[in-house]
């Protein structure tokens, strides 16, 4: 199987579990990742990242494989425009609170 196929084959549920054991050095169930499952498990979190997830974060891994670094104004113009979209519920103004 290429990374691609194993990749977009991962669903959400089994990324999630990935870089929870890749955080924590173990699995769900308690039982330590040995180095190896470490090395890979880590790989096809930061695949899933790059290939699939499209991450707001400042710092991410980028498609190509690189590490992506938003600037400052970047993150806040991406912040902003989260904000402005229709889903919304509701604006305050400080002195309407």
């Amino acid at each position: 199987m290429n990374i691609d196929a194993l990749v977009s084959s991962m669903t959400p549920e089994v990324y999630e579990r990935l870089r929870q054991a890749v955080e924590t050095g173990k699995w769900i169930d308690g039982t330590p990742l040995n180095e190896e499952q470490k090395a890979s498990s880590m790989q096809a979190v930061m695949l899933y990242q790059a290939k699939i997830e499209k991450s707001s974060e400042h710092m991410t891994v980028g498609e190509s494989g690189e590490i992506v670094h938003k600037s400052k104004a970047d993150f806040k113009r991406s912040l902003s425009d989260q904000n402005n979209d229709n889903n919304t519920i509701a604006r305050f103004k400080q002195d309407d609170i």
